[in-house]
């Protein structure tokens, strides 16, 4: 197909993919569900899950093979505009004392799941036809328990951002931790790949680029950011051009050392110092990155996944356990960490919520995982499944907690004295 003739079929998937979203949002928005959940169960339904299995002909046509790669880089650089905006909004907002909360509950949101989705595949693995053909059990059960140790960063910013908690002690607790889980789970993912390719390469790279991120971002990043909102010698658009360039190269560094491009967004955003020019740069670049890039990726990611893979009794109990203890060991273990480090009852069990959303960040991995022959695609569509549940409870465990909490006030002064 050349590219005059991919264009016209391009467009239409793009509309197909926006108008579906759009129409899944109506009835989850009214169950309190954000945008993003409607997105990712878009997704799915627009692939094999159902639309491929009633029309397969319609998915071929509206989803052609030859614009799938488009679909999955438009995708990516919405979310890099996405968090870009998000890393700011973080700044402006983030209380302190953070660090050794965010540090406790990033840790315990790691190796809780980690351990257990490891235990889980060593055991019951060859439900989902582990490991894969020539690969190795030990690789692809550390690759479940990474897997499951992802929390979806982007996709906590986008509920905190949604719900208007970015400046409440949970949201930015959340936020902070979330940031250092994905650090850590993605350099382990690099390790993991490094040893499904023979290769120490990818996993030295990751590590070594991360300790030089820090001191290039604080020492040029941040000044580079802060020149191009304080000089006059650019205009709005001078400005925006600029940033956008800075952005996309802060997202290549990362991206390149295997950490993915939404660490490098994200910081950048959060150096990035807030003024009204900077205000003009992100109500620039938020709406179309989050409106109509973003959700092309859930659709890539949908169009891979096949639920009719795990009807099977076997395949169905693991996905059952799988998500049992990624819940156990997200939820439950950021609960304990941000308890232990002294933080209310409401902002802890709040945290353990945000951090057991996986979404978008699961999904990047799982997709790497089967590119690398890891991953066998029954137990890619049990990851999605994970991903989506996982992120399906999360309003309303947030409702449920904000509930309770509204029950257990004391009643007004003005209240009980008229009793």
């Amino acid at each position: 197909m050349t590219p005059a003739e991919l264009l016209p079929r391009l467009l239409l998937a793009v509309a197909v993919i926006l108008m579906a979203g759009w129409i899944v949002s109506g009835p989850l928005r009214r169950l309190g569900q954000p945008t993003v959940v409607s997105e990712m169960l878009a997704g799915i339904l627009l692939g094999p899950s159902l639309l491929g299995l009633l029309a397969p002909g319609v998915m071929r046509a509206v989803f052609p093979p030859e614009a799938l790669p488009v679909l999955y880089v438009l995708g990516q650089i919405g979310l890099v505009l996405y968090m870009f905006h998000a890393g700011h909004t973080f700044a402006r907002h983030r209380t302190g004392r953070l660090t050794g909360a965010a540090g406790a509950v990033s840790v315990a949101g790691v190796v809780a799941p980690l351990a257990l989705g490891v235990l889980l595949t060593l055991t019951a693995g060859d439900a989902v036809g582990l490991p894969a053909a020539g690969g190795s059990p030990g690789v692809a059960a550390a690759f479940v328990g990474v897997a499951l140790a992802i929390t979806a960063f982007p996709m906590l910013a986008r509920i905190i951002l949604d719900r208007g908690d970015e400046g409440r002690r949970h949201g930015t607790l959340s936020l902070a931790s979330g940031a250092l889980d994905d650090l850590i789970a993605w350099i382990l993912l690099a390790g993991v790949l490094a040893l499904a390719s023979g290769e120490a390469g990818p996993a030295a790279l990751a590590v070594g680029g991360a300790v030089l991120f820090a001191p290039l971002m604080w020492f040029g990043g941040r000044r580079a950011a802060a020149s191009l909102m304080t000089t006059g010698r650019l205009d709005d658009r001078g400005r925006l051009l600029c940033t956008v360039a800075l952005l996309f190269l802060t997202a290549v560094y990362t991206d390149t050392i295997g950490l993915h491009a939404v660490f490098g967004a994200f910081t950048l955003g959060a150096l990035t110092p807030p003024s009204e020019r900077a205000d003009r740069v992100m109500n620039a670049v938020s709406p179309v990155a989050g409106t109509v890039l973003l959700p092309l990726f859930f659709t890539y990611t949908g169009l891979r996944t096949d639920i009719g893979m795990i009807t099977d009794p076997a395949a169905l109990l693991f996905t059952v356990a799988c998500v049992a203890l990624a819940v156990a060991g997200k939820f439950g273990a950021c609960w304990v960490a941000a308890r232990l480090c002294g933080e209310p009852q409401g902002v802890a069990l709040r945290v353990g919520a945000l951090m057991n959303a996986r979404g978008l960040m699961q999904l990047i991995a799982v997709n790497a995982g089967l590119e690398a022959g890891i991953v066998t695609p029954a137990l890619f569509t049990v990851l999605v499944t994970v991903a989506l549940v996982t992120t399906l409870m999360t309003t309303p465990l947030l409702t449920r907690i904000d509930a309770r909490e509204r029950r257990a006030a004391p009643a007004p002064l003005h209240d009980r004295a008229g009793r």
